[in-house]
């Protein structure tokens, strides 16, 4: 399961000094009876406020074992932001802009901590759309140390997901739940890239052996 609000909390407050707790409270405060300016200004200011450690929560599941501060602080202001929200759809709006007006480094955050979200499988169609990326830190945000695709991806968005991650030598190891979304499709389709790659004389990444032959679940999403 994601991390909690309260779990979120008392890591990233262990790790800031009075100046950036001050700041916390007052962007929690901002994002829960704010305006949607408010919020954004507050989601942007989190990197320069809190910092860019790694977080090191370490919770049962590891899913937030990739996580920094700020994404820590920005996945806290969103769901004060929800908790605060009266309007689902205008929660899902103001997350929404949060990613669409955010730069890259704001953008691989939201993406990071999305499955922290309630209702986290509202924002499919937009963590689909971030995997056709050409930046691959952004793509790395969606298929590394992330729970969300194996979770909500249909199978053939997953699919794609993992040949994408061949093809740029993003490591398989770091796909969270590889092996409950193996199938015979997307081992099909490893094989075909590897013989395509051997053919042209080209090297064939090792971990490619992780999805050519499905073990685990074989249980098909839609």
């Amino acid at each position: 399961m994601p991390p909690t609000s309260e779990q979120l909390s008392t890591a990233l407050r262990s790790r800031l000094d009075a100046a950036g707790a001050s700041w916390l409270d007052a962007a929690l405060a901002a994002a829960g009876s704010g305006t949607l300016n408010q919020l954004l200004t507050a989601y942007t200011g989190a990197s320069r406020r809190v910092g860019k450690a790694p977080l090191a929560l370490d919770t049962p599941d590891g899913d937030a074992s990739a996580w920094t501060l700020e994404d820590a602080a920005r996945a806290l202001l969103l769901l004060q932001r929800g908790t605060a929200s009266p309007d689902p759809g205008g929660f899902e709006a103001d997350v929404v802009a949060c990613y669409e007006q955010g730069d890259s480094r704001e953008q691989e955050s939201w993406l990071r901590t999305v499955a922290a979200l309630p209702a986290p499988e509202r924002f499919l169609p937009l963590v689909i759309d971030a995997c056709r990326t050409n930046i691959i830190p952004l793509f790395a945000a969606v298929a590394c140390d992330n729970p969300y695709p194996a979770r909500y991806f249909p199978d053939s968005s997953f699919n794609q997901m993992i040949l994408k991650a061949l093809f740029n030598n993003v490591p398989l190891a770091r796909v969270r739940g590889l092996d409950g979304r193996l199938n015979p499709e997307l081992a099909r389709m490893a094989g075909d890239y590897a013989a395509e790659r051997t053919a042209a004389g080209r090297t064939v990444p090792a971990d490619i052996a992780l999805v050519t032959t499905p073990i685990g679940s074989t249980q098909a999403h839609p």
